[in-house]
């Protein structure tokens, strides 16, 4: 059994799960390993309890009364104060599609039901490792963009640049190493850690956020995709 949080300030997961049982499991779980819970049943109550005490983690379930989870978690992307909140899907789907649907709308990660409650915390553990992580102070500088680890602020020709909490991890290791080619192991190895198992696609998904977000138009797509290798930034075509 991993480890129960020593830490005196327990972080509060927020359980978005209409279905009673789950969320009741859940909660037992999570208080029993030193995490603060609150529940809502629906997609509204989720936002409502984010707006009004925001938690250090959400765990929403896909399939929601009145507002779906899709949707609830592209609101928490568009709004500022919670654009960074760690999202963790959780699907009864197991099509790879529905999955990369769910990445796509700017979750951090995934599991589908049935799950282990093991797996389950692992995943939960390593995203509050990383978003709870102090960047080290300073810039990072590609190109024509720069990075300010102290703002967590991305600019590209001074325009600003929005990027979820993943994305922003797996630029800043890209512009720490520019034109290393780097596969998708070794990226999930860096930027999500080792102790968390996800699909190498999951590398592709938010490559493909990140490219979305920094390349405006007619700016040089500044992440290159070698083929049957991995991904580097890189001015200099394949």
């Amino acid at each position: 059994m991993p480890d129960v949080i020593s830490s005196l300030t327990k972080p509060l997961v927020l359980v978005v799960e209409d279905e009673a049982a789950l969320a009741t499991m859940l909660r037992y779980n999570l208080e029993k390993q030193g995490y603060r819970v609150e529940e809502a049943t629906d997609g509204q109550e989720a936002l409502t309890r984010i707006a009004e005490a925001q938690p250090d983690l959400v765990l929403l379930d896909w399939m929601l009364p009145q507002m779906s989870g899709l949707e609830v978690c592209r609101q928490i992307r568009r709004r500022s104060a919670t654009r960074d909140l760690p999202v963790i899907m959780v699907t009864a789907r197991t099509d790879d599609q529905d999955a990369v649907r769910g990445l796509n709308t700017g979750a951090d990660d995934y599991i589908a039901k049935p799950f282990s409650m093991d797996a389950l915390l692992a995943r939960i553990r390593a995203l509050l490792r990383r978003s709870n992580s102090m960047p080290v102070k300073g810039q990072l500088t590609f190109h024509d963009i720069t990075m300010d680890l102290a703002s967590h602020r991305v600019q590209r020709n001074g325009r600003p640049v929005h990027l979820g909490p993943t994305e922003f991890r797996l630029l800043e290791f890209l512009m720490q190493h520019p034109r290393r080619v780097f596969s998708r192991e070794e990226l999930l190895d860096a930027v999500w850690g080792p102790d968390i198992h996800v699909e190498p696609r999951t590398v592709d998904v938010h490559i493909r956020r990140l490219r979305k977000s920094i390349n405006a138009t007619g700016e040089l797509d500044v992440v290159r995709t070698v083929r049957a290798a991995g991904y580097a930034l890189d001015t200099e075509p394949v």
